[in-house]
Parts: C-alpha cells; sequence; structure tokens
C-alpha cells in the first residue's frame, strides 16, 4: 500500500498487526461502535448489552434466563447481573414458568414499552453516526461485506452469535 493509498484511522495499525489490517480495522471500529453506543443507552439509563436483552424480550416475550444466555451469547452470571439490573430499573420482571414450576421467566414490563421507544431512537441515531456520509450503494455493500465477515468467523469459531439459527440474509 502507497502513502497515497494508505487509509485514515483513529490510531495508527501497530507493525505487530501490519499482516492484520482488517483485524485491526475491525478492532478499532467495534470499540469506538460500542463506546458511541454506551454514550447514547446511556442517555436512556442503560448499559450496552442490556438492551440488547429487552429487544429480544420485546420481539419473542417472557423467556427462560438460560435461553436469554444462549441468544446472547453470554455466560449465566452476567446475564443473572443484567436482569437484576433490569429488574431494578422496573423494565423486566420475573414471573413462574407456566410449563415448568422450577423455572422462572423474564418478562418485558409494561413501562419498558416507554424505553423501547428511546432504544429505538438509540439504535436509529448509533446507524447515522455509523454511516454517515455514505449512500445507499456504500450501506449496502458494507452490509454485505460485514456479512461475510461474520460467516468466515462463524466458520472459524463455530458459534453464530445473537440471533443464531433464526431464518433471513444473515443466515451463514
Amino acid at each position: 500500500m502507497s502513502d497515497n493509498d494508505q487509509i485514515r484511522t483513529s490510531i495508527p495499525v501497530p507493525g505487530a498487526a501490519v499482516d492484520g489490517r482488517i483485524s485491526h480495522s475491525i478492532f478499532r471500529v467495534a470499540r469506538l461502535h460500542r463506546m458511541l453506543a454506551g454514550q447514547l443507552l446511556r442517555q436512556a439509563g442503560l448499559h450496552p448489552g442490556q438492551e440488547l436483552v429487552m429487544m429480544h424480550l420485546w420481539d419473542h416475550g417472557p423467556r427462560r434466563q438460560s435461553e436469554l444466555c444462549c441468544v446472547l451469547d453470554t455466560d449465566s452470571a452476567t446475564m443473572t447481573r443484567t436482569v437484576q439490573r433490569l429488574e431494578r430499573a422496573g423494565f423486566v420482571r420475573r414471573v413462574p414458568d407456566p410449563d415448568d414450576g422450577r423455572a422462572t421467566l423474564v418478562e418485558p414490563s409494561t413501562a419498558s414499552q416507554a424505553l423501547r421507544r428511546e432504544v429505538e431512537r438509540v439504535w436509529r441515531e448509533l446507524e447515522e453516526a455509523t454511516v454517515d456520509g455514505m449512500d445507499e450503494r456504500e450501506r449496502a455493500e458494507a452490509a454485505r461485506v460485514l456479512g461475510r465477515l461474520e460467516c468466515n468467523l462463524v466458520k472459524r469459531t463455530g458459534k453464530a452469535g445473537p440471533g443464531a439459527g433464526a431464518p433471513g440474509p444473515a443466515t451463514c
């Protein structure tokens, strides 16, 4: 890559990552994206990741905590803390599972519907900030390339991540 072809980045690519420029770029973009998401979500009283739990509950209704762990690819302790915080904030409640008296379900509270509008606003703002200056063709190409990268990593790790198994364009 010549100096004229050098892509501007927020931090220089370290020498050890010179043969991994794409991976280093993904790391930088993911870090900055999560940072901005955190700033925006704090306005709604949430921490990154909590909105993903709420999105899943809003879309699919009450779920066991173990299912949330699988869908969001997190461990039980992290999910327990997340659900406890959401419960203290009044966004979810735990109810007995009607199919298994030993289990409980996590469900979105009525109060969480106002939060849903705020989360949708935050995600719109995050998307706008992320693709600012890109036309529709560039946005489509970025989505296609990111989907390809995700599929490559799914094949190597054996983990599909959030929404795994759901039909649609992201299916590898």
